[in-house]
């Protein structure tokens, strides 16, 4: 079953997206839908921008941190060993 046995198609809108390495993405939105401010580049996957000049950054990604590093940030070595011969006190 063709386009012409299902009637008309929507009215159509073509809008270029630009990612920060210059690749360029071209969906098609109907004309009466919200056009989103950024696209995922299906290339590379960074967020990509109707503006070529001025694409968007690319997101801060942060490394992997473990419960330790974790806690080393909230607490100081003099803290942990004092929880720690705390702990080892109500052992003994």
């Amino acid at each position: 079953m063709g386009e012409a046995e299902r009637g008309d198609a929507a009215p159509r809108l073509r809008i270029t997206f630009h990612c920060e390495n210059g690749h360029e993405t071209t969906p098609t939105f109907a004309t009466e839908a919200l056009i989103p401010d950024t696209w995922d580049c299906p290339r590379c996957g960074l967020p990509a921008g109707t503006d070529a000049a001025n694409p968007p950054a690319a997101p801060k990604v942060e490394p992997y941190k473990t419960h330790l590093a974790y806690v080393k940030e909230r607490r100081s070595d003099e803290d942990g060993e004092a929880i720690l011969n705390e702990a080892l006190a109500k052992l003994r």
